[in-house]
């Protein structure tokens, strides 16, 4: 009998056992009632896996991080180690366990929202059960007739790491036929040295009465032209010496003294067929396979949105909520972290961290009948999706995949490895954080920059990857934890990052040239910079925006007046951003201003669908975040009517010029008590994070008060007049409150990073003959002014208290306590006069005008102090923002 044949018997001996992935601690879900996280019924799930301490007689420096941990059947798994094409270990797992720890990120959160994992290659998921074979850090398949135990990849910069990336090319995964009854059998495929091989592996057990299990590999080996030799691993001690069949002659299964087994090859000129057998403990007759009664993956669920009409409502843009499948019959959690649009039909493929991956369709119009099906699994830790060519691409901690529906049932049954050519270590803080597609074809990834034990080659980098995936190149390092964004015309690519270590507050850069971007990790010798820091496009105050993540252009008209506008993601407080680019410098610079704050998930992405040109939001909860749903999709949808947006923020010698989208009022746009301004530095340190430093070095903010305001010839442009302007500041912040000449609202604050000032020609930008007054002005604190709680909403989006204070009760992210139900409350004081008094008038006015003088508990350590508004804000701002804070209730 052929091995073909053989292989062909064996297939229907394997089943799946029920395991559990659940693991006490945390705070559960609300209303969790989700399965398992490895699933019963499906063939594979990706993982890292730590074997270094298996025991007495197996290899020590043990390691996998870029793992597929294969379901044998009959509660037996193996771990194949995509990189080094090696079988990392082979178990027996334990009945009602799950096959390893849960000890990730996405397992361990998956039934308690907000479960993190410790920095580091320590606390790691491991085997659990009874193991049968394991193997060192050295390739599976080696070119000659013995193998070496040492890994030939170049070393990390820590020596010991053991992510050093492909030793060779793994191909890929082929799932059986979906429609079969044992689809969990799976092929997977790789080249060593040139050699396709293709293997199964699988456990049976024996008919003969007595239930031995059996492990099987059945391997094919394409015709090659040089010795080849297969490690088959280190055997446990209670089982026996593998067998092997082989329809080539005088092969032999040859032991070392170290006790690794190994296979030797000769050159052949036709295809090899292996099957290597392992047999183990007898067992009950009870652990034959069963029926396999899961839920077929051709079941669909129908989700309704309540998209408001425009005549609803007097905003521009609105917010339609589209429900996730939650509850589905696979009793999945789904927390989605990217989309992307494969046409313009309405079509949608989605990611959820999971590793789980959804095909929509009715993604466009009222958005009444999202149906979703479920297309593929087993994926580790996925963030991102993009769609070339149709296909769908997903980057994991494995690499990037191509997801392939050969059959067209909906299914993906190939699981194509695009690229994994750069390195992956094992740090739980390597996140896959985000992939963009390029004009040319190219990807674009990011990958984390948090190490606590080693450091790796890539941690921390933007990589392209080349449009055939044979290739890529490090486009920019030092990051911490980057989200990127790349432009679909020009090619622009760009980065937030995350405050902390040597990264003082959020930034926005632009990647190129292989620059360094700052960030050490906190196991490098500290302030030892490789090279000259690429300081970003500009920086975002960290209570502004506390967590960044990706950046997406509006590049369809129908988006409105933000029609070609880069929109940045914040994660922490659910908010999107304009930045508004500035090319004025050789040095580019921009403006970040809020554009909504009307969502109730932690966004991650956003992608432009070509169906109905409106911009699509995701993403899910498990870092710190104020949102108050565990995941979401939403619309952001232009109704058509007006709205008044700032074009353009541009430093200069006598103040900032704003240029926008409509008509000004006149008489608000020329009144100078209109505009606040502010500015600071930051300090790039180890500490995590920076004060807010005056630019005399003094901790806090500058204040600066406008002395002039001048509206331009076409109504269209104000050029506010501040003295002393300087170029080389950190951060700025100019806030305004105005209308438009037809009484639309003109009111926001924009932070940008004035790195260098252009000089102003009133003619030349549209103001005629002026000469600017850079006189500096007093306030006049009994100017006249409208007293009303709208007024105050205008201030307190004008002064940027919006920054610190938010206004439904929420409080991380923030530097101060929320303006709602503050009037009234009994406040508990830790600093200045300490004790406990009434939030009443008389209380709110000294925290404006003296806000040191009592500063409520939790909040006395922050540093970022608010300024003092005495001689800033007169009587009649003081008494609207009282009335303001009085109406949050």
């Amino acid at each position: 009998m052929r091995l073909s044949s053989l292989a062909r018997l064996l297939l229907p001996l394997a089943c799946i056992p029920l395991v559990s992935a659940q693991e006490p601690g945390g705070v559960a879900i609300a209303g969790n009632d989700f399965g398992d996280f490895v699933e019963k019924d499906f063939p594979f799930f990706s993982s890292t896996l730590d074997c270094r301490d298996l025991g007495e007689g197996f290899p020590k420096d043990n390691l996998t991080p870029r793992g597929l941990i294969l379901n044998l059947g009959h509660n037996l798994w193996a771990c194949f180690d995509i990189d080094l094409l090696r079988i990392a270990c082979i178990w027996e797992g334990e009945p009602g366990q799950p096959p390893i720890t849960m000890n990730a990120l996405a397992p361990g959160s998956y039934h308690v929202a907000g479960q993190k994992t410790k920095d580091g290659q320590e606390v790691l998921p491991k085997p659990i059960g009874k193991v049968w074979l394991a193997n060192g850090i050295y390739p599976g398949w080696q070119v000659g007739d013995k193998p070496s135990f040492e890994d030939p990849r170049e070393p990390a910069p820590t020596k010991e790491e053991v992510g050093r990336g492909a030793v060779d090319r793994f191909l890929g995964i082929v799932r059986g036929d979906a429609s079969a009854k044992w689809q969990h059998v799976i092929s997977i495929e790789y080249e060593r040295q040139g050699v396709r091989i293709s293997e199964q592996i699988m456990a049976a057990v024996a008919s003969d009465g007595f239930g031995e299990v059996a492990l099987f590999r059945v391997i094919k080996i394409a015709p090659h032209n040089k010795p080849l030799s297969l490690v088959v691993g280190r055997i446990a001690d209670h089982l026996g010496l593998p067998s092997l069949s082989s329809d080539q002659k005088k092969i032999d299964v040859v032991t070392t003294d170290e006790g690794n087994a190994f296979v030797a090859l000769d050159p052949s000129k036709a295809p090899t067929e292996l099957l290597i057998s392992l047999k183990g403990p007898r067992k009950p007759n009870s652990a034959n396979p069963t029926e396999d009664s899961s839920v077929a993956w051709s079941s669909t669920i129908t989700t309704h949105a309540d998209a408001p009409k425009p005549t609803d409502s007097g905003e521009s843009y609105m917010i339609d909520n589209i429900p996730i499948p939650v509850p589905n019959p696979w009793k999945r959690n789904v927390r989605l972290a990217d989309i992307d649009f494969p046409d313009d039909q309405g079509h949608a493929v989605a990611v959820a961290m999971d590793g789980d991956v959804w095909k929509l369709s009715g993604v466009r119009g009222d958005l009444s009948e999202v149906t979703w099906k479920r297309c593929a699994s087993g994926l580790h830790e996925p963030m991102s999706i993009v769609v070339r060519d149709g296909a769908p691409f997903v980057f994991d901690r494995n690499g990037i995949w191509k997801l392939v529906d050969s059959n067209s049932d909906g299914e993906c049954d190939r699981y194509e490895m695009f690229c994994n050519l750069f390195a992956q270590t094992a740090e739980t803080r390597e996140f896959p954080n985000s992939m963009k597609l390029g004009p040319d074809g190219s990807f674009y990834i990011s990958k984390g920059g948090q190490e606590g034990t080693t450091r790796g080659k890539h941690n921390g980098t933007v990589i392209r990857v080349a449009p055939d995936g044979e290739s890529f190149e490090v486009v920019a390092y030092g990051l911490r934890q980057p989200f990127i964004g790349v432009n679909p015309t020009t090619g622009l690519v760009t980065a937030s990052d995350q405050q902390g270590h040597y990264v003082p507050s959020t930034p926005i850069h632009i990647i190129r040239d292989h620059q360094f971007y700052g960030h050490l990790p906190s196991i490098a010798e500290p302030e030892k910079y490789p090279e000259t820091i690429a300081e970003p496009l500009t920086w975002i105050p960290h209570p502004v925006n506390s967590s960044g993540a990706t950046q997406v252009w509006a590049s369809d008209e129908r988006m409105g007046p933000i029609f070609g506008e880069m929109i940045h993601v914040g994660y922490n407080r659910p908010e999107l951003f304009r930045v508004v680019m500035n090319s004025r410098f050789e040095r580019p610079q921009a403006a970040v201003m809020s554009f909504t704050r009307d969502l109730d998930f932690g966004p991650l992405n956003a992608k432009v669908n070509p169906a109905d040109g409106q911009l699509y939001v995701v993403g899910f909860q498990v870092w710190g975040t104020t949102a108050t749903k565990l995941s979401g999709l939403a619309r952001v949808r232009y109704t058509g009517k007006p709205r008044v947006l700032v074009t353009e923020v541009t430093p200069m010698d006598k103040g900032v010029l704003l240029k926008f989208n409509a008509k000004l009022d006149p008489k608000l746009a020329a009144d100078p008590a209109n505009y606040s301004g502010e500015r600071w530095n930051y300090q790039r340190t180890e500490k995590y994070g920076s004060p807010h430093l005056r630019p005399d070095g003094e901790t806090g903010q500058e204040w600066m008060t406008a002395s002039s305001a001048y509206l331009s010839e076409d109504g269209m442009s104000v050029l506010v007049g501040f003295p002393d302007m300087k170029a080389g500041i950190h951060q700025m912040r100019l806030g305004w409150g105005l209308k438009s000449a037809d009484g639309l609202p003109a009111q926001n604050a924009a932070y940008f990073s004035p790195w260098e000032l252009a000089t102003f020609d009133p003619k030349k930008e549209g103001f005629g003959e002026i000469t600017v007054d850079l006189t500096p002005r007093q306030v006049d604190a009994a100017a006249n002014a409208i007293v009303s709680a709208e007024e105050g909403e205008k201030l307190y989006q004008m002064f940027g208290c919006m920054a610190c204070h938010s206004t439904d009760g929420t409080l991380q992210g923030k530097v101060g306590p929320s303006w709602k139900g503050l009037y009234g409350s009994e406040r508990d004081i830790a600093k200045g006069e300490k004790g406990k008094f009434p939030a009443d008038e008389a209380y709110l006015r000294e925290s404006i005008l003296n806000p040191t003088a009592k500063v409520v508990k939790g909040f006395e350590k922050f540093d970022t102090g608010m300024p003092i508004y005495a001689g800033i804000l007169n009587d009649a701002q003081i008494e609207s923002l009282i009335l303001y804070i009085k109406s949050l209730k």
